[in-house]
């Protein structure tokens, strides 16, 4: 039922599992490696179509230097913190708190209501791209930080809510029973009993949701509009020239817009494979 480790495989599995692996990262990572060396090219260079090659001349400060120099990146960066932080404590303290109410209590409808908050995630975000739209010009949030966030917050709380219930669910019901027998209030045995344990999921979820939200861009085309509130993803386009595609200028941009998932990542590298793999052992 589950794979078996590439060790007791057969001889011939393991000599292919070893020359795919390298195959299939390169191939990964061609991507990768074509932007990085285009952030580093002088527009001539590519006009000349030098794509793949190696780069005749280095622009490696220049390129970098430009698009903080002649560009809004700045304010996109900053417009992608804006959405983010608050995206990621939002759904994670939601998520927290529902969690722990969908996982502990067991009233009637619990399924209903666990079902209602991941039933979005099924759904196709382009049929509710006009939807969405609409409500949010009603609401008159479009084109705004808020509005941005506050659609985040709520269709990021039902996976976020799905993840928490599944760990609250995993852990000792022991500890929550004791501290009833004790006379402690649920919400006391929600901050001091339960939150506490928490810390591994709460990371993990962190970093998902960080990387998730920083990297969209779909919903940041569609609501909204313009550098006072674009995200890095949305603005990235926009270091375009006019009547030349400055690819130079974007790749660039865009090795500066996947910095802090990757640091952040990097930061809570600890806390994110332990809150994925916390209860896989005995």
């Amino acid at each position: 039922m589950f794979p078996r480790p590439i060790e007791t495989a057969t001889r011939p599995v393991s000599i292919a599992y070893k020359v795919a692996l390298p195959i299939a990262l390169i191939i990964w990572l061609l991507p990768l490696i074509a932007v990085a060396l285009t952030s580093i090219r002088s527009a001539g260079d590519i006009n000349a179509g030098n794509y793949w090659g190696w780069p005749t001349d280095f622009h490696l400060l220049e390129n970098y230097t430009a698009i903080f120099e002649n560009t809004p990146i700045g304010q996109y960066i900053l417009n992608s913190f804006k959405v983010t932080i608050p995206t990621v404590i939002g759904a994670v303290a939601l998520s927290c708190m529902t969690g722990f109410a969908l996982a502990v209590y067991g009233f009637r409808g619990n399924l209903l209501v666990f079902f209602m908050f991941i039933a979005g995630n099924f759904v196709p975000f382009q049929i509710l791209m006009v939807p969405v739209r609409d409500l949010t010009l009603q609401l008159g949030i479009y084109n705004t930080i808020t509005g941005l966030a506050l659609f985040h917050i709520a269709f990021q709380t039902g996976f976020c809510t799905l993840f928490m219930r599944n760990f609250i669910k995993a852990l000792p019901r022991e500890l929550i029973e004791a501290a009833r027998v004790e006379g402690v209030s649920e919400i006391r045995i929600f901050w001091y009993v339960v939150l506490p344990l928490m810390k591994p999921a709460i990371a993990a979820l962190s970093v998902l949701i960080f990387t998730f939200i920083w990297n969209d861009y779909f919903w940041a085309t569609v609501l909204t509009q313009g550098a006072d509130t674009q995200p890095i993803t949305a603005g990235l386009y926009s270091l375009n020239g006019q009547w030349v595609a400055a690819w130079h200028l974007v790749s660039a941009g865009s090795i500066v817009a996947a910095l802090p998932p990757v640091l952040m990542f990097f930061l809570m590298q600890r806390h994110f494979i332990a809150g994925l793999t916390l209860g896989a052992v005995k």
